[in-house]
């Protein structure tokens, strides 16, 4: 709502809609009508970026053992499954939901609290599920296209979503004391800076390969997240597994 009323108000910053047909055409497929704003956030993100964040990355990368990284990786996803479970009930998705259940229960027991990730190898494979995407099913318009430095691309939708997902996050709520809540920040950094880590060779591509590195990431992020949503709408599976 913040970034929403900021936007709004700095009209300087907003591209109103071209008259030229073709053009036209272009804005709207491109849906970024705060792109000088949006643009200027995306260099300050990439500043960042090649001054400390990509060092850091690559000294972690260096430094930690692959499979330790996995783990780490494997736990994050892991425990952010209560999320992804309740966007798929609200969705409507109970085939889903139910997948997501029982990889939750497997990788969190067989699997050492998700150090393993145990429920791939027994056909429950991880998938794309969140807020954004149910509002999305909800028939929720995305709004226009956004850089946040820190998240990267999103939309008003999505970061909305983003923000509800925080708050179906049981470990956001873990207690003081016992050193709980000093985990909780040392699990949702390590886990953010790992998952930034192992994506440090596609921003490097990125920029290497594209003439406009910023409007082909918009574009390559907005054609992802169409088809998350259109899977989640188009997935009528049966409740109940084919095995049954």
């Amino acid at each position: 709502m913040a970034v929403a009323l900021f936007l709004n108000g700095c009209a300087s910053w907003r591209v109103d809609p071209p008259k030229d047909p073709e053009a036209l055409a272009d804005y709207k497929e491109a849906n970024d009508p705060y792109e000088p704003v949006n643009r200027k956030m995306y260099d300050i993100n990439m500043w960042a970026y090649h001054k400390a964040l990509r060092p850091l990355g690559k000294a972690w990368a260096w430094a930690v053992p692959r499979p330790v990284r996995n783990a780490i990786g494997s736990i994050n996803e892991t425990w952010y499954m209560p999320s992804v479970f309740f966007s798929d009930v609200g969705a409507g998705k109970p085939r889903r939901a139910g997948d997501d259940f029982t990889r939750y229960v497997i990788n969190m027991t067989v699997g050492l609290a998700g150090i393993f990730d145990v429920a791939s190898s027994v056909g429950y494979p991880h998938h794309d599920s969140d807020p954004g995407l149910t509002l999305a099913s909800w028939g929720v318009p995305s709004g226009p296209y956004l850089f946040l430095p820190g998240v990267g691309p999103n939309t008003f939708r999505d970061a909305s979503g983003f923000a509800i997902a925080q708050g179906l996050s049981p470990i956001n709520y873990v207690p003081r004391g016992y050193y709980l809540l000093t985990f909780n920040w040392g699990y949702n950094v390590t886990g953010a800076f790992n998952n930034f880590a192992n994506q440090i060779d596609s921003l490097d591509h990125l920029e290497q390969d594209s003439l406009d590195p910023y409007a082909f990431l918009r574009s390559a992020w907005q054609q992802n997240r169409a088809s998350q949503v259109e899977a989640l709408r188009n997935d009528h599976r049966a409740t109940v597994p084919n095995w049954y």
